[in-house]
């Protein structure tokens, strides 16, 4: 039993380790810039990275933190792992994206590496949730209103488009952390003062 549990757990472990390396925080000290959680929302991720920085330095944060959801998942894949399995190395890693081990447990919100995991865990749900953030944020402009929205959505796709229950429940507590995470947006979206980036 301990045998066949052995490389899930290794790949869970190094799942949370990939998805602790910050690049919102890395980069911006790499640039001479604030530590974003310092800063703006206070939040190290895509976004507030262009507040305080450049489109460009976003992007690359952007893209990094996509490749942490989709690499591990990836690589648990390539192993023979099963969806469910898939599922909880993409929780993993945006595990440690919430909650980095390297940088005293202070991370984003989880947006593009739940994405990446989505992406490489099934690509047909990231693509429904992608074109939901992106048809709320064409309309609103406000990409908390976008990620709340297609969090929301999330699990409601998963239960056309993933097989197993066990899954399924994974990415709605995934959906859950990030709405939870997301607790002050919609705060402020109801009061009617949450800012465009």
């Amino acid at each position: 039993m301990l045998e066949t549990l052995t490389l899930p757990i290794v790949i869970l472990i190094g799942a949370y380790l990939i998805g602790s390396l910050s690049s919102a925080i890395v980069l911006c000290k790499l640039a001479g810039l604030p530590d974003p959680r310092s800063q703006g929302s206070g939040n190290p991720g895509a976004t507030n990275v262009l507040r305080i920085g450049s489109k460009k330095l976003a992007a690359t944060v952007l893209l990094i933190d996509v490749i942490k959801g989709v690499l591990p998942v990836m690589i648990a894949s390539a192993l023979g792992l099963d969806i469910v399995w898939l599922t909880a190395t993409a929780f993993a890693a945006f595990l440690g994206h919430l909650y980095p081990i390297f940088f005293q447990f202070k991370g984003g919100k989880g947006v593009a590496t739940a994405l990446g995991g989505f992406l490489a865990l099934s690509p047909m749900l990231a693509g429904a949730i992608l074109l939901s953030w992106l048809l709320v944020f064409v309309i609103s402009r406000i990409s908390s209103l976008s990620a709340i929205t297609a969090a929301t959505l999330a699990p409601l796709y998963s239960v056309w488009l993933i097989d197993s229950l066990a899954a399924r429940w994974i990415i709605f507590v995934m959906a859950s952390m990030l709405l939870i995470r997301h607790s002050s947006n919609i705060k402020r979206l109801l009061s009617g003062e949450e800012s465009k980036p």
